[in-house]
């Protein structure tokens, strides 16, 4: 059965036995993986096993993690990453031998990137399509991109008017990250409510000015100077202070959850993939890893937790001095 990304949430209060996610839209497969693997776990499927389908992975290992229950869970989860979309001869045999006996009390979620057409046609996605479930997310534009930017706001709490959703809509040019990120600071400077054209414009055009992603770029980069007179710039221009806080606090999480698998031993591309990092970022996250550990950056979340109280009005001091202060750490780490 194939479903839209939209679809699936709905779908999940019955699970299926096998789930496959495919696309080259980051935002949208990963949300979806995501919404499966939680799903499984409340569904108590407590144990999951990552299988990473690199050179030198073996495809027995799929009927043997199919086949050894944990002692300590009845039900089991495979997360198999399919990294080039390409199973391959034996990977195709055991894909579609799997589909055609399928163990008991445990779930398989494939991930892929964009399937060719041919590959639609081959017996292993067949075998899938028939066993459980496809899931497909492609680029978004015209209305699809209008009504899927509706549908996030929504989520958010926002009533976003139909020109407002529209200058969002140019203002992103198809990059759903960055339009989630967009809704994301809708939210934080509104809270849940309705939202005219002229305050999405306003958002837009203030962001236009001094960005609070060029500040973490600027902090990623170590430019310290450059980081600070965005800060001033931002708090000139009359962007909340929470919005900043926000993004920097962003950064230092996805850090070091990344330093922490990278610890771990996994593999850097699939980590960086998983995070949903776009190529022209992986440089820039990639010299900041090798200069700051995960002590400085636990520095930077509690002078962050810091400025929240004074935003808050729950400590004393001025918020955007210490905001400019987490910019420091991060920059000179």
């Amino acid at each position: 059965m194939r479903l839209k990304p939209e679809q699936l949430e709905t779908s999940l209060k019955k699970m299926a036995a096998v789930y496959l996610i495919s696309g080259d839209e980051a935002l949208q497969s990963g949300e979806a993986a995501d919404s499966i693997r939680k799903a499984a776990k409340n569904a108590g499927y407590i144990t999951r096993e990552v299988l990473s389908v690199e050179t030198g992975f073996e495809w027995n290992e799929l009927s043997v993690a199919a086949n050894s229950m944990s002692i300590f869970a009845d039900k089991k989860l495979i997360d198999l990453r399919l990294i080039t979309g390409k199973p391959g001869t034996e990977g195709a045999k055991a894909l579609s031998n799997y589909c055609q006996h399928l163990p008991e009390d445990t779930l398989l979620l494939i991930t892929s990137p964009k399937l060719a057409g041919a590959t639609l046609k081959t017996k292993w996605f067949q075998s899938i399509e028939q066993a459980g479930v496809v899931v497909q997310t492609w680029p978004l534009e015209g209305a699809d991109l209008i009504q899927w930017l509706q549908r996030r706001a929504k989520k958010r709490g926002l009533l976003i008017e139909l020109d407002g959703i529209k200058v969002l809509a140019s203002r992103i040019e198809g990059n759903l990250l960055a339009a989630a990120q967009e809704i994301e600071k809708l939210y934080i400077l509104h809270g849940e409510s309705k939202l005219s054209k002229q305050a999405v414009e306003q958002a837009v055009a203030d962001s236009a000015r001094f960005d609070v992603f060029k500040l973490t770029d600027c902090v990623l980069s170590g430019r310290v100077s450059r980081a600070i007179k965005i800060v001033n710039g931002l708090k000139s221009e009359g962007i909340a202070a929470p919005v900043v806080l926000w993004a920097l606090a962003r950064e230092a999480r996805l850090l070091i959850k990344i330093k922490t698998a990278l610890k771990q031993g996994q593999n850097k591309e699939i980590v960086f993939k998983n995070h949903r990092l776009w190529d022209k970022r992986k440089q820039l996250v990639n010299a900041t890893l090798s200069r700051i550990d995960i002590k400085a950056l636990e520095q930077v979340l509690l002078l962050g937790y810091k400025a929240d109280q004074q935003i808050k009005g729950q400590e004393k001091g001025d918020c955007w001095e210490t905001l400019i202060s987490v910019c420091l750490l991060f920059s000179a780490a």
